[in-house]
């Protein structure tokens, strides 16, 4: 029988890891960089016989984002998830080499070093939350100082004009972002807030109708509101991906606060009669829908091939193990095969098995930030964490299903994979947020006195 005075750790619940695991995420980050540099090395071999002249120069500067960015998880978040950062690295590689292999292909353009500074700028933010921010509860005193930021910032790209049909962007000289890649995580963190403080109400309270229960006005209210705004936003925008990204979000959230099934099919139901208000009355959208029913139908209308049809012919030229990099040619899709077409290239050159290699790493990422909510005992955070792992995979879907002509086509940026300096900078924060969630849900109980 112990004594009193004996000391009993009370250790990591069943199923959690008690090491830190920091070697094992220093040793996937090496591969991961040896992996993006290798492909780098593959383009230059396949074009020009010969690797880039500056692939040592690229392995450096990854290596070193890299290094620096392991360097801070393990003095500052060492019990953090050691897949989270060495996927992140991986995937903002493997989007650097693609766009420098289409770079090739258009001489007039250089995204790729555009690309690698804005992964650096979204590397340094990713060192500073995880330096800065102790614990992720502080997020939600800021909640609705945050919702009113991220509907200012949505409402901001109205007085630019549009580009390729939709008001998603800000533009000061050579410099243009998103804004809308800033506001949904700001938009994940009032949600969870609000969430958590009513997830009961939400519940258990309200007036049952047929098979629902539907909640308090005075609860459902306020959310659902500033959800209707912030949709409404993006309406005007035609901004039809982001529409569907934030309302897809405000469903997994509220299923995940009130474990109520029935929201689910509340969810698909508006979402289905949404989409087709705005394919009726929008004739950018529309256009997208009448494409993605009949992918071929400007080449029947001699108009030659479209987007869609092009992306389709990059997937079957592809094959099952792929051209090779630098040897395909979906850069005929036209001024979207960097952004979200981009995935075309990687089912051409790299086949079926790149591709869902690709989709596997987004899998075990968004699979990691449901793990890290899983963990977490604050209902804030397990909302907050599984809201922003719910982030990238709605985003995933959305543009995978309509690049491959499952869904209507929205115009959204793949992940860390497309180009776009505010989506990769967004990514990186979203990143360094579940990281440190992650340290807080993995780290061994304090000791306790028997």
């Amino acid at each position: 029988m112990a004594s009193p005075s004996a000391t009993v750790r009370s250790g990591p619940p069943a199923g959690r890891p008690a090491g830190t695991r920091r070697n094992t995420e220093l040793a996937l980050l090496v591969l991961a960089v040896l992996i993006s540099v290798f492909g780098y090395i593959e383009v230059g071999v396949n074009l020009d016989g010969v690797p880039p002249s500056d692939a040592s120069s690229y392995g450096a500067a990854l290596g070193v984002l890299a290094l620096l960015a392991h360097a801070v998880v393990r003095l500052r978040a060492r019990y953090a998830d050691p897949l989270l950062l060495p996927i992140a690295v991986l995937l903002n590689g493997i989007g650097l080499v693609v766009i420098y292999r289409l770079d090739r292909a258009t001489p007039r353009s250089a995204a790729a070093p555009a690309q690698l500074l804005w992964s650096t700028f979204g590397v340094a933010l990713f060192i500073a939350v995880v330096l800065l921010l102790r614990d992720h509860r502080i997020l939600q005193r800021y909640a609705y100082v945050g919702a009113l930021a991220a509907l200012v910032l949505l409402v901001l790209p109205i007085l630019f004009p549009p580009v390729y049909g939709s008001r998603i962007w800000i533009t000061l000289g050579p410099l243009s972002f998103q804004p809308g890649e800033f506001a949904k995580v700001l938009l994940a963190i009032f949600f969870a807030a609000y969430l958590a403080v009513h997830r009961d109400a939400l519940a258990l309270t309200g007036r049952r109708v047929l098979w629902f229960r539907l909640p308090l006005g005075r609860v459902l209210g306020p959310v659902l509101l500033i959800w209707a705004a912030f949709v409404g936003v993006l309406v005007l925008e035609t901004d039809l991906g982001t529409s569907l990204l934030f309302f897809g979000l405000f469903v997994v959230m509220l299923y995940v606060a009130t474990a109520r099934s029935g929201w689910i099919a509340i969810g698909v139901l508006l979402a289905a009669v949404g989409a087709l208000g705005v394919g009726l009355l929008s004739p950018h959208v529309h256009g997208r829908v009448t494409d993605w029913l009949d992918p071929l139908h400007s080449i029947a209308a001699g108009q030659g091939p479209n987007q869609i049809a092009q992306s389709l012919f990059a997937f079957a030229w592809g094959g099952m193990l792929g051209t090779g990099l630098g040897l395909g040619g979906s850069i005929l899709i036209g001024f979207a095969a960097k952004s979200d077409f981009i995935l075309a290239t990687i089912g051409e050159e790299l086949g079926l098995v790149g591709l869902v290699s690709v989709f596997l790493l987004y899998a075990l990422l968004i699979s990691r930030g449901f793990r890290t909510g899983i963990a977490l005992r604050d209902p804030f955070g397990r909302l907050l964490a599984i809201g922003l792992a719910a982030i990238v995979g709605l985003q995933v879907f959305v543009v995978a299903g309509g690049v491959l002509d499952l869904i209507p086509l929205t115009g959204m940026t793949l992940p860390f994979i497309a180009q776009g300096g505010s989506s990769v900078v967004t990514n990186w924060i979203i990143v360094a947020l579940l990281v440190r969630m992650s340290d807080l849900a993995r780290r061994p109980l304090p000791a306790v006195e028997a």
